[in-house]
């Protein structure tokens, strides 16, 4: 295609940019939002032959804005993610009910110190994760993130196998976390829930009308009140521990809890804190699907990977650690005999007899769901549009209007909100763990995915006589990060399936085997099923495609070196520059 771009070409209809076509002798009128504006190639901005945009009263700018966009589907998202929105989204992301109420559980099970050891190990684990998937953001910042790049890296029957596993999960999580934030709500009132979930499912239609930037506004402010929350926690928690609350006739407390109850149910216990501080930490690779609505990903990701450190080590670590010094794992009140559990930071302010502060901590329990719940319908909606464009579902799947929303994709996802009304019947509980087993493993296999197509990648890059150097921005801990994940995401199915066998607190049951293990096999039959009806060749790295996707905002296609360059004879010292650099 040849193109021709006139950036101060006035028409009465005000700046337009005029493609002309080889092939064809008819121009098309494009508005203004290409290479002068914006970093999208100008061959691929397209729209219908004859539409011209004309000045348009307010109403009917905003009715139309629901049209189908004219750019092609996979550009069609809009670049409005700003590096505050990026930054906080990272941040946030993990501060979920995994922590405020998942961590009772895991206290329960293993104790303190199984609490502490498992998380830090889980926690390096998802260190080296995020900084895979930052590269690939950044170099690859295409719809769909690491779901696409695995057709391009792994294989085309994985990446299908991956898009339904994700979107499955979302289709089914949305409704589990507007059921939950009913579940907050009886702590104020008994208001029927049903109210509830038709004003939630009204309000996170609202956010939506404003599309990814409404999502980015929400999400900035809601991950600020949690980051804010847990910071005062912490610093509450060693005024507690030092006996500095009036109220508190406990008086200092030190490591005395924490000693009397370190390990808890043996190796079993272990395992099963294990896979509970594997899924508190779910949601961290949901920034990777941001990266094709960011103005600036080479800019914006680096910053936002490194803040994963400071989250890990704060948010995490030292607020569990406070917690392990204020409340025992024996605790009856973590979790019921009916297996309701307890916030274990809302005990332990309660503990310290502070009358006001379980219930503001509760609303933040909320926002921390609402939050979850916001971070679905965005992650969700751009899996589902990712299929679409992919070819894994149906063509209406990628539809997205002029304001840059995946229409269709959200559509089914409040369609399937519907199913958070289950909760007023009796039957809800078992419906949804049998639907949640299908997704049980969907966050373990996004992680060994996000891995996997990093190491790939980096033996395409090997393998074609590709230097790193070429990369925008390159992990830290290089291919060597994603191989330590990998083995880690290897153990952690490996747990699962011993806690499937041998149930915590109970005996064998093929029911129970199957709520925790079913993905397993949906997925490879999704792959296999996939596979033999398409056959597709198995992917080697000498056909790896390296510069489909390629970052060409910032960089050039990848190009053969002719020889090594200084930096690459001293690899190790440039490699320890990056690590020093990230550190600061």
């Amino acid at each position: 295609m040849t193109r021709s771009t006139e950036c101060d070409q006035k028409t009465e209809d005000g700046p337009v940019i005029v493609v002309s076509e080889a092939s064809a002798k008819e121009k098309i009128l494009v508005e203004k939002v290409s290479s002068c504006e914006s970093d999208v190639p100008i061959e691929t901005i397209r729209l219908k032959k004859g539409v011209e945009y004309e000045s348009e009263s307010s109403v009917k700018r905003f009715f139309n804005s629901f049209r189908r966009s004219d750019v092609t589907d996979s550009l069609a998202l809009q670049r409005k993610l700003k590096s505050r929105h990026i930054q906080m989204i990272a941040i946030g992301s993990t501060i979920g009910t995994g922590l405020w109420v998942g961590s009772g559980d895991s206290f329960a099970k293993g104790g303190a110190a199984s609490v502490l050891i498992n998380y830090i190990i889980v926690g390096t684990m998802i260190l080296t994760t995020v900084y895979s998937l930052g590269e690939l953001a950044v170099n690859y910042p295409v719809p769909g993130s690491y779901l696409s790049l695995s057709s391009q890296f792994v294989d085309r029957s994985w990446s299908f196998a991956m898009h339904w596993n994700y979107i499955f999960g979302s289709l089914v999580s949305t409704p589990l976390e507007i059921i939950t934030a009913c579940m907050c709500l009886t702590y104020w009132t008994s208001i029927n829930s049903g109210i509830w979930i038709t004003i939630f499912i009204a309000f996170f239609m609202f956010i939506n009308i404003f599309g990814v930037k409404g999502y980015g506004e929400i999400e900035f402010f809601l991950s600020f009140i949690k980051v804010v929350s847990i910071i005062g926690f912490i610093i509450l928690g060693i005024i507690i521990d030092c006996g500095g609350i009036p109220t508190d006739h406990r008086g200092y407390i030190g490591t005395r809890i924490f000693e009397s109850d370190a390990f808890i149910h043996g190796f079993r216990g272990f395992c099963a804190v294990f896979l509970n501080a594997t899924y508190s930490y779910s949601g961290t690779e949901c920034v990777g699907l941001a990266a094709a609505e960011t103005e600036d990903p080479a800019k914006t990701f680096p910053k936002a990977v490194k803040q994963t450190v400071y989250r890990i080590a704060l948010f995490y670590i030292v607020a569990l650690f406070i917690v392990s010094l204020l409340i025992s794992g024996k605790d009856p009140r973590l979790v019921t005999l009916s297996g309701n559990m307890a916030s274990p930071f809302i005990l332990a302010v309660e503990d310290a007899g502070i009358k006001a502060l379980p219930s503001i901590l509760n609303a933040i329990i909320l926002i921390s769901v609402l939050s979850a719940a916001n971070a679905i319908f965005y992650t969700g909606s751009r899996a589902i549009h990712s299929a679409g464009v992919n070819g894994y579902g149906p063509k209406w799947f990628s539809y997205v209007d002029r304001s840059g929303r995946p229409l269709a994709a959200l559509a089914l996802l409040f369609l399937f909100c519907g199913l958070a009304y289950l909760s007023e019947t009796n039957t809800n509980y078992s419906i949804f763990t049998w639907l949640m087993a299908v997704y049980g493993l969907g966050t373990l296999f996004s992680w060994g995915t996000i891995n996997l197509v990093h190491i790939r990648m980096r033996l395409a890059m090997k393998r074609q006589g590709v230097s790193t150097t070429n990369l925008i921005y390159a992990s830290p801990f290089g291919i060597y990060g994603s191989y330590y994940s990998l083995i880690w995401v290897i153990l952690m199915f490996i747990a699962q399936l011993y806690v499937a066998i041998f149930p915590f607190g109970g005996k064998p049951n093929a029911s129970y085997f199957f709520q925790q293990y079913l993905s397993m096999p949906v997925i490879i039959i999704m792959f296999l099923v996939h596979k033999l009806w398409t056959k597709t060749p198995w992917l080697k790295l000498k056909n790896i495609d390296l510069d489909t996707g390629l970052n060409q905002s910032f960089n050039v296609p990848f190009e053969q070196p002719q020889e090594k360059t200084k930096n690459e004879q001293e690899g190790f010292k440039r490699n320890l520059s990056r690590f020093l650099d990230f550190l600061c």
